[in-house]
């Protein structure tokens, strides 16, 4: 056995060889604190301006209520005797009318951006949004029945009852058609959306078309969106659907990140990508469903909020989710503030406002991921 060459015996590294990895592992950890810090920045932010924004709105109206004392009630509500009190005229305005309806459009709005987020990280695609795959149009359906035929089994939750239920058998159906050999296309679901998006409008304007005026007023409030018959019975009963799902939400997060990289590589790394899509377009249709059953149709949130919290944050669904809860919450009690405010004493409805500023958004993504890509073919 020949002995090694002077020099050449093995030696632990030095101090100069250990820099390079010391400092790229305190670049990681220094990378890992500024996303923790952004992260909590952002949600923090988002989270503080929706409680100002919900505050605001619920003093402002045809019987005002200045915001300190708007604060003080609440705070005295939550067994806190803090801050100055309103009238009593006040009170119950704030309490009976305003109140619920803040908190409905809240609950409404962020089903809406937690859907929308989902739903883009499912099709890998920023332009997706809840109503893609009929979910909206399919509810509407229901609720178009319900009043066009006076149904009233349940009172007024039929109309809220038959909305959910369509919207989700809709989106069952949907996905069904797009399975073939155990896999689901996305482009047969998208396909499928369309198709049905199509077909609830043609029945919804054959039920328009033989309506009397009073059904015909119903049919296009509904159509129209708006949380102006709110009430603390549709708060609570919206409630449970929004905790559940915007809870369940961030639990899809590590996974749609994965699915992001492609189902191939999502695949190898142990993602069932079928039965993770199952999973969220179920989710989806509920978050959807519950908003539209209890508000009517709103448009475009699902659309433009998620890609604002994108174009902020990057796309990193951990964060994308929970801020596109928030952040669909305070657009949506914003939009019913300006809807109930800018025009009054006449009200806007709720989803044409949406719509006129999700709409030109909508064109801008267009131009701007076609300019990305060169163009669509």
């Amino acid at each position: 056995m020949t002995a090694a060459p002077p020099g050449l015996d093995a030696a632990p590294p030095g101090p100069a060889e250990d820099a390079p990895a010391a400092g790229a592992a305190a670049d990681l950890a220094g990378a890992r604190r500024t996303a923790a810090l952004r992260s909590a920045a952002l949600l923090g932010g988002l989270a503080a301006a929706l409680v100002l924004a919900a505050l605001t709105a619920a003093g402002v109206g045809a019987y005002p209520v200045p915001l300190p004392e708007v604060a003080g009630s609440v705070l005295h509500r939550l067994g806190l005797p803090l801050g100055p009190l309103p009238d009593q005229i006040a009170q119950t305005v704030l309490w009976e009318v305003r109140a619920p309806r803040v908190l409905l459009a809240l609950l409404v709005g962020a089903c809406l951006g937690g859907a929308g987020a989902l739903m883009q990280g499912v099709f890998a695609n920023p332009l997706a949004e809840p109503g893609v795959i009929g979910v909206s149009s399919g509810a509407a359906v229901g609720a178009v029945v319900v009043i066009f035929f006076g149904l009233s089994a349940f009172g007024y939750w039929t109309v809220i009852l038959a909305a959910f239920a369509a919207g989700m058998a809709t989106t069952l159906f949907v996905y069904a058609c797009s399975r073939s050999g155990g896999r689901t296309e996305v482009v047969t679901l998208l396909l499928m959306g369309v198709a049905v998006n199509a077909l609830a409008g043609a029945v919804i304007g054959l039920f328009v078309n033989f309506s009397q005026n009073a059904e015909l007023q119903s049919i296009t409030q509904w159509q129209l969106g708006s949380v102006g018959a709110a009430n603390w019975a549709k708060v609570l009963a919206i409630l449970p659907f929004a905790v559940l799902g915007c809870a369940a939400a961030p639990l899809f997060a590590r996974r749609l990140d994965l699915l992001a990289l492609g189902e191939g590589p999502a695949r190898h790394l142990g993602v069932d990508v079928e039965r993770l899509r199952m999973a969220l377009i179920v989710l989806v249709a509920l978050l959807t469903s519950a908003a539209v059953a209890f508000a009517g149709v709103v448009t475009f949130v699902g659309l433009v909020v998620p890609h604002m919290i994108r174009m902020v944050a990057g796309p990193g669904h951990r964060l994308l989710i929970p801020g596109g809860v928030l952040g669909g919450a305070l657009v949506v009690v914003l939009a019913d503030l300006a809807a109930r405010t800018v025009a009054a004493p006449a009200e806007i409805p709720l989803g044409v406002l949406t719509a006129l500023i999700g709409g030109p958004f909508f064109f801008y993504l267009l131009r701007r991921t076609r300019a990305r890509h060169g163009g669509w073919a």
